[in-house]
């Protein structure tokens, strides 16, 4: 070997030797601080360390690997957390040798599908992150309308899957999102009201639950599992698959924003509160108030009609005519126009903090407390979900998701870049939200930062069979980073 090749690949494996990993295979050289389930320090063996990065097919990634940096960010900035283990998972397999490291050496564990936790809770200091990151598969059956969805994938990838094959689902607002956590949590988007919920479109799933066993669920098979991950968010396991029922779907849809000035906007939401009551199921349409970065302040309503798009011109009529809009860009576009609108501004990194409740009816006392509330600030804004229609038709129990009689959820949120900024723009969100609040009746796990959710009251009359089915399947509580709810004894 030349001098120079020698004293280069020597130089290599003495930076390598500072690292608790080797580069070939990623295996641990020293022992691993961590944390536990219940925040103590230990330490995790080389050897139990190894034998994980062994039985994987994909990857175990360690503090001073050249991907950790990369791989332990999630979408919401404001969280920067440094897991001492990450299972980059390539199939259900090392999801399950995950879940029972974890459990064996009582090891904190966050699990990560699309990381858009608000509050951080896909990854955590000290613990291990089962990530499912690189399991994006998409697969559509167009026989069965249906398609099976590995736990990782996003939103984005369903859509792309589905929509040249003439087919929907009801998916999210923001193409980056995780379907797992989106799902798990209910699942609104701008089709609820035509098809429901993503869990009322749920045909069954594969979760490995905390005892690293592999199930698949459906109303045939472990029905108590599959009714409670239809609402009940990550509290019972690791989800790697879901299959989605589908629909037949034209994408040139009615949609687009109407936009007017915030001083017309007692006009615009008392027209709503009245009108919005007599659309019909094809109709997504609600109210947003936000400041432009210019400082300009204005009311919008997001639109989309999932039908015949003359029949939506004819419903969309009446709001139309209602003040004097600066801005109608509703026209007859490809659906993934308005599902990739807001990629931008909840783009990756942002700093962003939200609060929501969910909302019974748009009363007199709302419009008036949404107008008197507003705070004109380019950072922070309030939108809305529109609910009803399907989403409506589900029975309080026959699904997990405790929310079924709203007719909208109404949320303060925004982002930021400057980490001198957070305090000052959560306590804006929180103030205002606090003025909204009263209105509201529990709120919507997705969409929350940080609700201090003790006892299980916002499952309403489902928290106690929730308990009891977490208790079954989690006694030990190992997915605990969720609105979580404890185990019955």
């Amino acid at each position: 070997m030349k001098r120079r090749e020698f004293c280069r690949n020597t130089l290599a494996g003495g930076v390598i030797a500072s690292f608790p990993f080797l580069a070939a295979g990623a295996r641990a050289n020293t022992g691993i601080e961590a944390v536990s389930l219940g925040g103590a320090s230990i330490e995790l063996e080389k050897a139990v360390v190894n034998e994980l990065a062994d039985e994987m097919s994909g990857r175990l990634i360690l503090a001073g690997h050249p991907e950790y940096d990369t791989v332990r960010k999630v979408w919401n900035g404001m969280h920067d957390k440094r897991p001492a283990l990450i299972a980059r998972c390539a199939n259900a397999n090392d999801a399950g040798h995950a879940v029972n490291f974890a459990r064996e050496n009582n090891l904190l564990v966050a699990v990560r599908g699309g990381g858009h936790s608000w509050p951080g809770k896909s990854v955590c200091d000290g613990g291990i992150m089962i990530d499912l990151a690189e399991m994006v598969d998409v697969k559509v059956d167009t026989g069965a309308k249906s398609a099976h969805v590995q736990g990782g994938a996003l939103l984005g990838h369903l859509d792309a899957a589905t929509l040249p094959q003439g087919l929907v689902t009801t998916t999210g607002v923001v193409s980056h999102t995780g379907v797992g956590g989106f799902t798990l949590g209910g699942g609104f988007g701008r089709l609820n009201r035509k098809h429901g919920l993503a869990v009322d479109n749920l045909v069954s799933a594969d979760v490995v639950t905390a005892d690293g066993r592999l199930r698949s669920v459906s109303p045939e098979q472990e029905p108590d599992l599959f009714w409670a991950i239809r609402g009940g968010g990550g509290n019972f396991g690791v989800t790697t698959r879901f299959e989605f029922q589908l629909y037949p779907f034209n994408r040139k849809v009615l949609s687009g924003m109407i936009v007017w000035p915030v001083e017309q906007a007692r006009d615009v939401l008392e027209f709503y509160g009245d009108w919005y009551q007599t659309l019909s199921d094809d109709m997504y349409v609600g109210p947003a108030m936000l400041t432009m970065p210019d400082g300009v302040s204005v009311i919008a309503m997001e639109v989309v009609f999932a039908g015949d798009p003359a029949m939506g011109e004819k419903e969309l009529e009446p709001l139309r005519r209602v003040g004097t809009p600066v801005q109608d860009a509703v026209i007859a576009q490809d659906y993934t126009v308005m599902q990739t609108k807001e990629d931008g501004t909840f783009a990756h990194g942002i700093r962003s903090y939200a609060k929501n409740g969910m909302v019974r009816e748009m009363s007199q006392g709302l419009v008036d407390a949404m107008i008197e509330s507003f705070v004109p600030d380019p950072r922070m804004a309030m939108f809305t979900h529109t609910a009803g229609g399907a989403a409506k038709r589900v029975g309080e129990l026959d699904t997990a998701f405790p929310h079924r009689n709203a007719e909208t959820m109404v949320l303060i949120g925004g982002g930021w870049m400057d980490p001198a900024q957070d305090e000052e723009c959560m306590s804006i969100g929180r103030n205002w939200f606090k003025q909204l609040e009263p209105f509201t009746g529990g709120y919507y796990d997705n969409i929350d930062f940080d609700r201090d959710e003790t006892r299980g009251n916002n499952y309403g009359p489902a928290h106690e069979r929730l308990s009891r089915i977490k208790g079954q399947y989690d006694p030990g509580n190992l997915f605990r980073l969720n609105r979580n709810i404890e185990p019955a004894a």
